[in-house]
């Protein structure tokens, strides 16, 4: 049956015409939808109009690309390679932007010390106002690569059965939508969303174990019932990448809870124990904790020493071998 109010796409100069009657998801219309009047794309370029890409046809295109690369390998030799090659893929964006985060940094002090200087002069006021342009465009172009990032990530972590996670620093995004503002205004602006998006608020539980931890249904299992009670917690890890952390990752990832992966600063023997007590230096309200090494019984230590509620799981409790749960397209043809 045809459907005569369905636009027509004859060409792909149409394909704006399709993407406009269909909506894109509420973070791609933030990231994409609302564009800042005048942009400036690379340094040293005078203020303009530019547009930016249609949001739904960058999401659509974004999730497209990670699950063609799974649909590509599947069945052949090259099938084990296929979550390395989404993984590049997805952390390509991700270091994109963070090149574009050390350029809002650097263009943010810039302000600030023009701010300390004022000059009545007309090249003065078209340099502050040409910088905060500038580093409101790069936000915006950073919002709309951590925008594409985390629903390739997404597409990740559904064809992988594993949340994405860099290689090093930290995966913080905040899709939003600069507007022309006060230079007081930007910098108060422009500190505080830096502040929410790499400390997001929320009663912190602290999840940690054993690096060879295979029984997911009995974190998980923990994990849902400390969500049930407190539905607005982050979690923050050890970040190791295998074992009882990254169950967690997983869970968190399914969940969409915030997680925190506090990794190792510093070097030698004293390194770990000294990231304990900072753990409990955030005030956890809870922990969950799996049995480990002499550095997790520390942990432990530590944190009923804080006197912070403690979950703790034995190895000896664990479960025969398990997988974690993977949502991929190839089962989902199978099972249709």
């Amino acid at each position: 049956m045809n459907d005569n109010s369905s636009p027509r796409v004859s060409s792909f100069a149409d394909l704006p015409t399709l993407y406009k009657a269909i909506t894109a998801s509420p973070e791609f219309q933030r990231a994409f939808g609302d564009p800042i009047p005048l942009s400036i794309i690379e340094p040293g370029d005078e203020p303009g109009e530019h547009t930016m890409p249609e949001p739904l046809a960058a999401q659509a295109e974004c999730g497209a690309i990670v699950a063609t690369i799974f649909d590509l390998f599947a069945g052949t030799r090259l099938e084990p390679l296929a979550a390395e090659i989404a993984w590049g893929f997805v952390n390509s964006f991700h270091f994109v932007a963070s090149k574009l985060e050390k350029r809002e940094d650097t263009l943010t002090n810039e302000i600030r010390s023009l701010a300390r200087r004022p000059d009545l002069s007309e090249v003065y006021n078209r340099e502050l106002e040409e910088k905060q342009i500038l580093c409101q465009s790069t936000t915006e172009q950073r919002d709309a690569l951590e925008c594409m990032r985390d629903y390739a990530a997404e597409m990740y972590r559904a064809q992988s059965g594993w949340p994405w996670s860099p290689a090093k620093g930290s995966r913080a995004s905040s899709a939003s939508t600069a507007t022309q503002i006060a230079v007081q205004d930007f910098l108060r602006e422009r500190a505080l969303e830096k502040r929410e998006r790499f400390v997001p608020q929320g009663p912190i539980i602290v999840a940690s174990g054993h690096a060879e931890w295979h029984d997911w249904q009995q974190v998980w299992a923990r994990l849902d019932a400390i969500h049930e009670r407190i539905p607005h917690m982050m979690l923050v890890s050890t970040a190791q990448r295998k074992g009882f952390d990254a169950i967690v990752a997983a869970w968190a990832a399914n969940h969409s809870v915030p997680l925190v992966a506090y990794t190792l600063s510093g070097s030698g023997r004293a390194a770990p124990f000294a990231r304990n007590r900072r753990l409990a230096e955030l005030h956890p309200v809870e922990a969950l904790l799996g049995e480990g090494s002499g550095i997790q019984a520390n942990l432990y230590q530590v944190l009923r020493k804080a006197g912070v509620p403690i979950h703790a799981l034995r190895k000896a409790d664990q479960a025969p071998l398990a997988n974690v749960p993977r949502i991929t397209a190839q089962r989902q043809r199978r099972t249709a």
